[in-house]
């Protein structure tokens, strides 16, 4: 009898056609350690500041971050009420397959796949970088010649320290489910000490800092003229916001391995999006402060400006401890995308939505999704080979490309399946977590935003990357939309030729007469219901 017995979290994921396959062992606080640890203001607010800062000048990042931080909320507000009443690993595919059909669930797969790919790749690719810059100041040149000054060597050992960390981070998470827990919830801790830590240095040890003005006005136009600042510069610099605050979706494609799902999901999605604007606000202003404008020829040469300020603002010994603590939190933020694409990749080929995946679909002996992890690792080293040809100045071009690719791939993904629940009104079946009648006005906000964000981000960085501008270079070319644009042209003909006749939404995989047989042994365990 108590074979036949299946607990909430079993008989809610039954309900929405799955057996529990993957090991159920993450706590609530994990759940939202992978979402905080994605997001990671270790990570982002370091490696794309330069963006803003560059593209907008201190306002797109002291005024811009709060703001958009806001509008950012009402997204992951309206993917948690999704996630509390579909609880599984393929997360935002699955919404949209229920609220809208096949069609609309294997484009947001797709989305989905795409950005979380790029995600791994710009987030180990920056820590990579990173890693560099700190050997180069220890002066560790045994291996490799931190300190040339050829970009081409550089970009070389770079991307080579690169897919060491993408094939650490893929071993771990082969090993392991329960050490990629363990990792998470110490990466929260890292985070929230690190940051509280590089903000006392930042301000503390610095003799000069900007003033006021400067960081609450000051402005940059990059490489445009002063006339498109507010139209075209400035909402370059948004990039920072939105590529730092992503990957929350974790905690929904994690939902079938963590107790009490319908309401740790939820939670997991927007406390790591609220406690990540806060943290990173706080971190974000210690580094603005820190950059004096006396410094900023050395940052603007910088190919990651946030290294320029820690460099020139502090001594070598604090600058150092500065960067390793930034550099740690990013290697923590690598192994949990790692960990949320691969899941994703499970469930969307348990689905049967991607090539191969009766392999990509198989657990390895600790019941972790092995193969979709060596999906990821593959995937993510192809969409970064553009990063091993740099162009002339050293710029991090495919870098940004990439964290682009992220955004607009996870991004649209997460407001597809929120343009279909507002589009279900009041017809829609709420888990315990719910907007209530609130679901009009944060839907409607966060479908629009993205909608804007989209066209921000697929536009050209400089004048460089124009076609048929004088000075056109193609290693200045944002290649996001080239990248996105043409894998969703290949998805597209794929679905019209083939998918659509045999991809029909979440398949399955557990017996409706067993789920039944199941459901009635728990009533007879349970006794008669109380009259």
């Amino acid at each position: 009898m108590a074979t036949g017995t299946l607990s909430a979290d079993e008989r809610k994921l039954a309900e929405l056609g799955y057996k529990q396959e993957l090991k159920r062992g993450w706590s609530s606080f994990s759940n939202f350690a992978i979402s905080f640890s994605i997001i990671s203001v270790l990570a982002g607010c370091f490696t794309s500041y330069g963006q803003a800062f560059l593209n907008g000048g201190p306002v797109a990042i002291s005024i811009a971050w709060p703001v958009i931080s806001c509008l950012i909320l009402c997204v992951a507000f309206s993917m948690s009420e999704l996630a509390s009443a579909m609880p599984t690993s393929g997360g935002i595919y699955y919404w949209s397959s229920k609220l809208g059909g096949p069609g609309w669930g294997w484009f947001t797969g797709w989305f989905n796949l795409v950005g979380l790919i790029a995600c791994v790749a710009s987030v180990d690719y920056a820590a990579a970088s990173f890693a560099q810059y700190l050997l180069g100041l220890y002066n560790v040149n045994f291996i490799f010649n931190f300190a040339s000054t050829n970009v081409h060597y550089a970009a070389h050992v770079v991307f080579a320290v690169f897919l060491l960390f993408l094939i650490i981070h893929g071993l771990i998470n082969v090993f392991s489910s329960h050490l990629v827990s363990l990792f998470n919830n110490i990466s929260v801790w890292w985070h929230v000490v690190g940051v509280a830590v590089i903000a006392i240095i930042l301000f503390a040890v610095p003799s000069h800092h900007a003033s006021a003005s400067f960081v609450f006005t000051g402005r940059a136009f990059g490489a445009f003229g002063h006339h498109m600042y507010w139209y075209y510069t400035l909402p370059l610099g948004f990039l920072l916001t939105m590529y730092t605050i992503t990957g929350y979706d974790a905690s929904a494609h994690i939902s079938e391995e963590t107790h009490g799902a319908e309401d740790a999901a939820p939670r997991g999605v927007w406390r790591s999006v609220a406690y990540s604007a806060v943290i990173g606000w706080v971190v974000l202003m210690a580094l603005t402060f820190a950059a004096t404008p006396d410094h900023l020829k050395t940052i603007d040469s910088s190919g990651f400006p946030a290294l320029g300020i820690i460099t020139t603002a502090l001594g070598s010994g604090m600058a150092k401890l500065v960067i390793f603590i930034s550099t740690i939190g990013q290697l923590f933020c690598g192994m949990a995308c790692v960990t949320s694409c691969s899941r994703m990749t499970f469930a969307f080929s348990r689905d049967g939505a991607v090539p191969g995946h009766q392999l990509w679909r198989r657990l390895g002996a600790n019941r972790t999704p092995t193969y979709a992890v060596l999906f990821v690792v593959i995937m993510a080293t192809l969409i970064t080979i553009p990063a091993f040809f740099p162009n002339s100045a050293g710029y991090p071009v495919a870098f940004f490309a990439v964290t682009s690719i992220t955004v607009i791939g996870l991004y649209i993904a997460y407001t597809i399946p929120v343009f279909l629940r507002w589009r279900m009104g009041d017809r829609f079946q709420s888990g315990s977590w719910t907007l209530g009648r609130k679901y009009r006005w944060i839907n409607l906000i966060a479908v629009v935003w993205v909608a804007l964000c989209v066209i921000m981000f697929c536009l050209p960085t400089s004048p460089a990357g124009w076609p048929f501008n004088h000075g056109f270079s193609l290693s200045s070319v944002n290649y996001a939309p080239l990248v996105t644009i043409g894998i969703m042209l290949l998805v597209t003909v794929w679905y019209l030729v083939s998918a659509r006749k045999t991809f029909t939404g979440p398949i399955r995989t557990i017996d409706d007469g067993a789920f039944h047989e199941l459901d009635g042994l728990e009533e007879i365990a349970a006794g008669p219901a109380a009259p």
